[in-house]
This record gives structure tokens, C-alpha cells and sequence, in this order.
């Protein structure tokens, strides 16, 4: 009997536990700046946008970027770019949040601190239930003014 190569490479193991429990441990993206649903959208529709006007026909999209798009269309909280920029300045003020908690809080839009804190556990500890409840509102008077 013959031996073939193997038809699937081995799974490369991850180098750290990644988890945002608790306490974050984001391995490599720990402190990398992270985009909210709604920037996400704004951004890769500016991009293809441009691709657009430059070479024409949208055929070139692939089937994965369409998914995204549809995704992002579905999911993002804020649509206007003035409100996402609006979020991003108020989430950008609270220097104590790491910017994966800012863009978790600016893409779920929770309604209560305990939501939040059940959603985004590493918060437990950074923000009294008072003060999460606060940014929370100024989210949610951003998010009335759209609809």
C-alpha cells in the first residue's frame, strides 16, 4: 500500500488564550484599536466605493465582501457618518475602557449597565453601574436622533 501525502495540513495550535471574559486577554490584539460595527461598515463601503469609481463594475466584489457588507448592513447600529463619528468621539473619551471594550459597547447598543456588563464582562470592574449607565444613554440619544 502506497503512502499518500496528508490532504489536510495540521491545525496550528494559537499561541496564547485569547478570551474576553473577566479580565481581556487578547493575546497579540490586546491594545489594538478596534472598529465598531457601524465604523466597519462606513469604512469598507468608502473603500469600494472608490474601487468602484475607479475600475467600474461591481462583478470584481467577491462573494465573502458581499456577506460582510450584507452583515455590516443588517447589524450596524449607525448608518450616518456624523453619528459614527459622534459615537467614536463620546467612547473615545473613556481612556479607561481598552479599545475592544469601547467598540463592543458602540456595536451592541446595550440598554442597561447589567446587559453590558453581562455582554462585555471585563467592565465589571472598570465602571460603577452609574456611570456605564450614562455613556450607555448618550448612546442611545445618538441612536434615537437616527430613527
Amino acid at each position: 500500500m502506497e503512502n499518500h501525502a496528508p490532504t489536510s495540513r495540521a491545525r496550528e495550535r494559537p499561541l496564547g488564550e485569547e478570551e474576553a471574559s473577566t479580565v481581556l486577554k487578547l493575546g497579540e490584539f490586546q491594545n489594538v484599536p478596534s472598529l465598531t460595527l457601524s465604523e466597519a461598515r462606513l469604512v469598507i463601503n468608502v473603500v469600494m466605493g472608490n474601487r468602484r469609481a475607479k475600475f467600474g463594475r461591481e462583478g470584481q466584489d467577491t462573494e465573502m465582501l458581499i456577506k460582510t457588507q450584507d452583515y455590516l448592513d443588517v447589524f450596524a447600529r449607525f448608518k450616518q457618518k456624523e453619528n459614527i463619528e459622534a459615537v467614536e468621539r463620546l467612547l473615545g473619551a473613556h481612556t479607561d475602557l481598552e479599545p475592544f471594550e469601547r467598540s463592543q459597547i458602540g456595536s451592541l447598543c446595550c440598554e442597561s449597565a447589567e446587559e453590558a456588563k453581562t455582554l462585555i464582562p471585563s467592565l465589571t470592574n472598570k465602571k460603577s453601574d452609574a456611570d456605564l449607565q450614562e455613556l450607555l444613554d448618550e448612546i442611545t440619544k445618538l441612536r434615537n436622533y437616527v430613527e
